[in-house]
């Protein structure tokens, strides 16, 4: 493999992007500064985004002296492409009155040879998120449309909302007519999380990217949007759970009569939930009706730093018992694993994950990066002892060879 050495990336006060002409680009893997792992580094995927980081300080090595040199320019980060996973953060210093930073992911960015470059792994080659050549028209007459066949069908409003106003992944697939749907029916949630995209307190620091549905849509308002996805696409998939809503479970039996409503007119598809899997007692009448699927959301499974970032209201055992239900009722189950370079790939967080994959014999994990300001998360975690990070490659490989039948990727699998 070839070797390359990237130059840092940095930016003047007016944006203006720039590479260092000397210092290196550093890798953060928790609290850890280094040069990238060979082979970590993958050319920036197109659709991914810069970010400039204000009241922070960008930091690289100068190779001759082997030492680390801060600027005064900011530094620039790259929240990349669905699909891929991020395996280090940008490094920086910030100021005592930084503002919290907006809830994405913070990939360590490069320069070399007329590339950018970015520590991350690819995971998944499905297309599903990716938009290039899709004119903002095409999305706007899809969504028109499906306002004109369903008028008074609320969350068809609130969909259509969210993918012409957020832009909303999602949302624009149900508005094209590829891929999944997304079918948000949850106000509340039985969780605080941290990193919360719809729901965010005033002395949080920082703004929920999104706003959370505000109404619970009928079981017939759900079950039209499952019928006319699916009329549209091929391998249609059908997922409760989004982020601009609470967690789904919350209203299960609302969700349960939509099911059973749609099924009886659907002929193909798959219908999952996205979780934090604290309702085990909804696993058997949920498959009954129809479900999949399920995709439960988590950071660790070790509890204290599970419960921190969640703060749930309902016991951690729940989420180990509801993987173990569905299981028992044949739904596929994946985690959706919110990655964290330096924290996640460490043994004991690795330990606990392959304990419960191999106890519970759930299918599939989708390695996602978790959005959030990477001090703040560190500081959630400031009494627990650092620990050496192995890096994502060797974690996802350990994982497969202690768990030869467990699959990696981005996004919930069609099953037919």
């Amino acid at each position: 493999m070839k070797k390359i050495k990237p130059h840092l990336v940095f930016a003047d006060k007016q944006g203006n992007i720039y590479d260092h002409p000397h210092l290196l680009m550093l890798v953060r893997r928790g609290k850890e500064w280094g040069l990238p792992y060979p082979g970590e580094l993958i050319e920036l995927p197109s659709e991914s985004t810069f970010y400039l980081l204000p009241e922070r300080q960008a930091v690289g090595l100068d190779p001759d002296t082997g030492k680390i040199e801060v600027l005064e320019e900011a530094p620039v980060a790259a929240f990349i492409a669905p699909g891929y996973t991020l395996s280090g953060h940008v490094v920086y210093t910030e100021n005592h009155h930084a503002p919290k930073l907006p809830l994405f992911a913070y990939g360590a960015l490069g320069y070399y040879k007329g590339k950018f470059y970015v520590a991350a792994q690819q995971v998944d080659t499905d297309k599903r998120q990716v938009f290039l050549g899709i004119s903002k028209q095409k999305i706007i007459y899809g969504a028109q449309n499906l306002r004109k066949k369903l008028p008074n069908n609320r969350l068809i409003a609130h969909l259509t909302r969210c993918a012409l106003t957020y832009g909303c992944p999602a949302a624009k697939n149900l508005a094209l007519g590829r891929f999944e749907a997304p079918l948000p029916t949850a106000k509340t949630c039985n969780a605080r999380c941290i990193g919360c995209i719809s729901l965010q307190s005033k002395d949080s620091g920082f703004p929920a990217t999104q706003k959370r549905i505000n109404f619970t849509p009928s079981p017939k308002e759900i079950a039209e949007i499952i019928l006319i996805h699916a009329k549209r696409v091929k391998k249609p998939i059908f997922s409760f759970g989004q982020g601009c809503e609470g967690e789904p479970l919350t209203g299960w039996k609302n969700i349960l009569k939509a099911i059973k409503l749609a099924k009886k007119n659907l002929s193909k598809g798959t219908i999952n939930i996205n979780t934090n899997g604290s309702f085990p007692e909804a696993m058997e009448p949920l498959a009954k009706a129809g479900l999949k699927s399920i995709r439960i959301s988590l950071n660790s499974l070790r509890p204290h730093i599970y419960k921190a970032y969640y703060r749930p209201t309902y016991d951690f055992n729940k989420v180990i018992e509801c993987i173990k239900e569905a299981k028992k009722n044949d739904l596929f189950v994946s985690l959706n694993y919110l990655f964290f370079p330096g924290f996640s790939d460490t043994e004991e967080e690795l330990d606990s994950l392959i304990s419960t994959i191999q106890d519970t014999k759930l299918d599939f994990i989708q390695m996602r990066n978790l959005n959030i300001d990477p001090l703040l998360y560190l500081n959630l975690y400031s009494n627990e002892k650092e620990k050496p990070s192995f890096g994502l490659k060797n974690f996802m490989l350990r994982i497969k060879k202690e768990c030869p039948w467990i699959k990696f990727g981005y996004f919930n699998p069609y099953l037919g």
